[in-house]
């Protein structure tokens, strides 16, 4: 088989390229540059698309004996995931960046290009396993990254190979050391690589400019005035730019965000449990169980947050989600309805619900969509919300 082996620069990807070769492919590495300017990129344990990453990916493929390649995406990555980011965070979501990067990205320009070129597959460095076409958590719990694949679809799946999911995050570390990579101890990369100096505030601040607001209390009472919704996401304490705590003395978080009236809310971390969840932009989720409810597990972010719930797929033809971000062309139109069965804190708009199998230790992904509204918990559920049927057919 011959396989495109997607090098980040770090260790996962580098284990991921060797374990492609010792499996008998014919392997290219492919290093994505997705800077403009990679130079102004920080290096070391902030981002993965630097020089220093170049570099690094560059050795570990002379080691490996096989071709290496840069391809250049810079373009379709600020359209596809800078600009995405700016103008989530506009209209009051949390996106993730990294989860957007795969799925516009790694799986689909990158996908895209080796398809056409001839590969057959893409190989990465996740932590995460294709069994049969199904896809399960890694083995790894503390660095499963499924969640972050949630956004591929059947057809994209096919073409993947995470040669890295069977393995702990050490075991690959002591690999690598073996194969002689000197990335074996490099640090993971985190943070957002397009964000140099790590301070998301004042780079929203930059593309979005000052959009005055006010900052409110559950009750509608005006405490202060803010520079832009942009500054805030659900479930924020700090940077409030409120004088203290509440008056009874118990800390303030952010609880609800309104771009088109420019209100960002705080309350208290009670008003900060989230009952329901309803998502667009669905990946893999089959239209075809309208109006069934199923029992499943979803995750909200990359790490925790995992609770059982009652899921349902409805259709959905409006125009704009409920936070203003108007639907994409060609954007199914149907929703995700999500009743949890047990009580999640800070859920944000723009963030992605990934709902997995309940059965088989919650290990099957199912599919995912953004989230794009919430609501309260209500407290335990009982009758046809806590006895819904088996996942089933839910995914395709």
């Amino acid at each position: 088989m011959r396989v495109v082996a997607a090098m980040s620069g770090g260790v996962d990807s580098a284990v991921a390229a060797a374990r492609a070769v010792a499996a008998g492919h014919e392997v290219v590495g492919v290093h994505l540059a997705l800077s403009r300017s990679p130079e102004a990129v920080r290096a070391g344990s902030r981002g993965c698309c630097s020089l220093e990453d170049s570099a690094d990916a560059r050795r570990v493929a002379d080691l490996l004996g096989i071709p290496f390649y840069v391809w250049d995406f810079s373009d379709r990555f600020a359209a596809d995931v800078i600009d995405d980011f700016v103008e989530s965070y506009g209209i009051g979501e949390t996106p993730n960046p990294c989860l957007r990067c795969n799925e516009k990205i790694k799986f689909e320009a990158l996908l895209d290009r080796a398809v056409a070129l001839g590969f057959d597959a893409v190989a990465t460095g996740h932590y995460a396993r294709l069994d049969g076409g199904v896809l399960r958590r890694g083995v790894d719990a503390a660095k499963d990254q499924s969640y972050v694949l949630g956004v591929l679809d059947d057809v994209q799946l096919r073409h993947c190979l995470f040669p890295v999911g069977d393995t702990v995050k050490p075991d690959i570390r002591a690999e690598a050391g073996a194969l002689g990579m000197g990335v074996a101890t490099k640090p993971d990369s985190h943070d957002i690589c397009f964000i140099p100096d790590g301070d998301t505030r004042a780079f929203l601040g930059r593309h979005i400019g000052v959009r005055p607001g006010a900052v409110q209390d559950t009750t509608g009472e005006h405490l202060g005035d803010h520079d832009g919704v942009h500054g805030f996401t659900i479930g924020q304490r700090k940077g409030l730019g409120l004088p203290g705590p509440a008056p009874d003395g118990r800390p303030r978080y952010v609880t609800d965000i309104d771009a088109t009236t420019g209100t960002v809310t705080v309350g208290t971390r009670e008003d900060l449990r989230t009952g329901s969840i309803t998502a667009d932009r669905l990946k893999r989720l089959d239209p075809e169980v309208h109006g069934r409810r199923f029992r499943c597990e979803v995750q909200v972010r990359a790490h925790g947050g995992v609770v059982p719930a009652v899921a349902r797929i409805v259709d959905d033809t409006a125009p704009v989600t409920p936070a203003g971000r108007r639907k994409r062309d060609g954007e199914a139109p149907y929703r995700l309805e999500l009743d949890l069965l047990e009580p999640l804190e800070g859920v944000a708009r723009g963030q992605a619900a990934v709902v997995y199998r309940p059965d088989d230790d919650g290990d099957v992904l199912l599919g995912s969509g953004t989230i794009s509204a919430t609501g309260p918990w209500a407290g335990e559920p009982t009758g046809a919300d806590a006895d819904a049927g088996a996942a089933g057919a839910a995914v395709r």
